[in-house]
Parts: structure tokens; C-alpha cells; sequence
């Protein structure tokens, strides 16, 4: 049966979740599919959204960006990193060239190393990159691109330029200068309404909106916090930490992941990230974000956002004090629209299925 490596970058959980579904579509049209993952990725949340059986290396195979809490890059040491990366190039390469010798899967599916799929061209192995980015693009448009090396980005955009397939599912930055770059749908998962579970196991009132908040999970940052209580929504958060709040309850104890919950809720609080944007969207669900102000592909989340379901931005002050009364009610007032078809998926899996060979 045909082997498939999925390479992703451990730039928190997104690269997964993004390419999660179309490994997890291949596996329904090609049952005995073997897959293997790359990628510095907590075992648990890969067991979580890919199909059962998988193995895993749990080594990275890029450079992962170093953040100050979910909305702030790092991004001089975030160069620094990827400067040393790439002066240590030809042994890293030496590295993956030996692994997937041993490996010998039948596709590469990255989201989105560049070295896997460097490796992958030079063995003859079939090497596509999903992704809504690129790390060239995300490097060339960083605040602070002027100090990024001319050779870094010239290599970076030429590997990517020379995988058989650049997969840029909606909404991605444009990359208009990718020569292998082919456009597909959102990729999504639809989530089941869980809405009267949720009441009944966590008690708000039962006409109050159930509103998510989505951060990324990094400790630290908890704008609920300071915020005073109020009666307009009940929010859905990861964790509390052992607080109580009236009006709000933690989802841990409930087994879901807070994107599980997107097909029960009235209205997400979110940075601007795809997986919570796309999810958002094909889910039917209003958006309520703050700005990261310096991530390059923001513009093209937030533009595409508001043409699929009800969305404003706020300010960080407002955030972070908690005055999000008259947003709210706007969002609440329009609704939940009609959720995206995630067309990316299937779009995605015909794209890659025949170059995982004949079945």
C-alpha cells in the first residue's frame, strides 16, 4: 500500500490541523494509506486529527517561530534562527536525504518545510507543499525584512518553487510567484451541534449566547482575567485556572478541543490565524478579532473573512479591558450565516491522490 509523509511545521498546531483533514480524506479513499508524520508535535493532539495508526518523528524539520504570548512574533531572533538553519544547511539535508532512504514513502506532504521537500526532489520522491503560506513570504514581508539575507529568501523561494505542487488552500497569502502553485477551497472541519451538551453540562443560562474565545493556547495570556463579569454572553474558554467566573466555564473537563465546540457557539473571539478563520467560516459562525499587527498574513485572513460571515476587528485596548459590549451585539444581532463548503479538502486530495501511485 502507499506510504505517505506528512512534514509540518511545529509553528504551534495550525500546520497540523490545516493539512489534518486531506491526509485524513486520502485514508477514506485509500484505506490501507500508511502514513507517517514529521513534526515536533504533541503525540495526543496528532492522535486527535489523524487517522488511527499513524507513526510518528518527532523531530522538526524547519525552524518554528519564537513568539511572546499568541499575538507578537519574536522576529530578530526569529531570523537569527532561521540564519543558523540555513549555515547548517547541507548537514540537515544530509539528515533528511538518510531518512527518507529509509523511510521510502511514495509522496512527501508538506505544510511547509522546505528541506523535506529540497530532500524529496533530489531522491525522485513526488514532494507537495500545502499550506496558506510560505516561510519566504512571511520572511520577505516581516517588519523586519530588510534584515533577513538575500540567499536565505533566493534558497527558500526556489525549493518551494520546485516541489511538483504548492497546494494554497482559501484564504492564502497570494504567493503570485509560485510557478506550481494551484488554488483550492477552504479546508475545514463541519462541527456537529453540541449546543444543549454544552448547557447541560455547564450550566449557563439557556438563552444566553455561548460565545468562544481563541487564542492559541499559550500560557500567560488570559484577557478574561481583569475583564468584569457580565450577562450579554456566556464565554468557552480552554481553561480557567481555577477560577470561577458565573459567566464563563472551562471546556476542559468536557474532552473537546475549543475548535470542536465552533458548530455550537454564536460568536468566536479570536486573533486572526486559518485555522480558526477557515473554521469559522464553514462553520457558519460570526468573528470577533484583535489585530497581531505584525504577522504578513493577516491581511489576506481578515480581507477574506469579512466576506464570509459577520466579522469585526477591535481594538488591543478594548480587548484587554473587556469592552466588547457594542461589537458583540452587533455580531449577535446579524447571526450565524450560511457555512462555507470546506471545497479544499476533496479539491486538495484530487490533486495529491495520483502521485501517491496505483492502488
Amino acid at each position: 500500500m502507499p506510504h505517505l509523509l506528512l512534514a509540518v511545521t511545529a509553528h504551534g498546531y495550525g500546520h497540523l490541523a490545516q493539512s489534518a483533514p486531506v491526509v485524513q480524506e486520502l485514508r477514506r479513499r485509500i484505506p490501507g494509506l500508511r502514513v507517517t508524520l514529521q513534526g515536533d508535535i504533541d503525540p495526543e493532539f496528532a492522535r486527535r486529527r489523524l487517522p488511527p495508526g499513524f507513526t510518528q518523528i518527532r523531530e522538526a524539520a524547519d525552524v518554528g517561530l519564537p513568539m511572546d504570548g499568541p499575538l507578537r512574533t519574536r522576529w530578530t531572533e526569529s531570523i537569527d534562527r532561521y540564519e543558523a538553519f540555513e549555515a547548517d544547511y547541507a548537514g540537515r539535508l544530509d539528515h533528511q536525504l538518510g531518512l527518507l532512504r529509509d523511510l521510502a514513502p511514495d509522496l512527501v506532504l508538506a505544510d511547509v518545510p522546505w528541506l523535506r521537500s529540497d530532500a524529496a526532489r533530489r531522491l525522485g520522491i513526488p514532494a507537495v507543499a500545502l499550506c496558506s503560506l510560505s516561510w519566504y513570504d512571511i520572511l520577505r514581508e516581516c517588519p523586519l525584512s530588510d534584515q533577513v539575507p538575500g540567499g536565505l529568501l533566493e534558497h527558500m523561494g526556489a525549493v518551494y518553487d520546485s516541489a511538483d505542487l504548492f497546494i494554497r488552500p482559501a484564504p492564502s497569502m497570494p504567493m503570485g510567484w509560485l510557478t506550481n502553485g494551484v488554488d483550492v477551497g477552504p479546508i475545514a472541519v463541519r462541527r456537529p451541534d453540541r449546543g444543549a451538551e454544552i448547557r447541560r453540562r455547564l450550566g449557563p443560562p439557556g438563552d444566553r449566547p455561548l460565545a468562544l474565545m481563541q487564542f492559541g493556547g499559550f500560557e500567560g495570556f488570559d484577557p478574561l482575567h481583569d475583564w468584569p463579569e457580565q450577562d450579554q454572553v456566556h464565554w468557552l474558554v480552554q481553561d480557567l485556572g481555577g477560577r470561577h467566573r458565573r459567566d464563563a466555564s472551562a471546556v476542559t473537563g468536557l474532552g473537546l478541543s475549543v475548535l470542536d465546540l465552533l458548530g455550537s457557539i454564536d460568536l468566536l473571539l479570536a486573533k486572526p490565524g486559518y485555522g480558526s478563520f477557515a473554521e469559522a467560516a464553514c462553520n457558519g459562525v460570526p468573528v470577533l478579532y484583535v489585530s497581531r499587527g505584525d504577522w504578513p498574513e493577516e491581511p489576506a485572513l481578515t480581507e477574506w473573512i469579512r466576506h464570509q460571515v459577520p466579522a469585526l476587528e477591535i481594538p488591543m485596548a478594548d480587548l484587554l479591558e473587556g469592552r466588547l459590549a457594542e461589537p458583540i451585539a452587533e455580531l449577535l444581532a446579524v447571526g450565524r450565516s450560511r457555512p462555507l463548503e470546506p471545497s479544499g479538502i476533496g479539491a486538495a486530495a484530487d490533486l495529491v491522490q495520483p502521485m501517491l501511485g496505483k492502488i
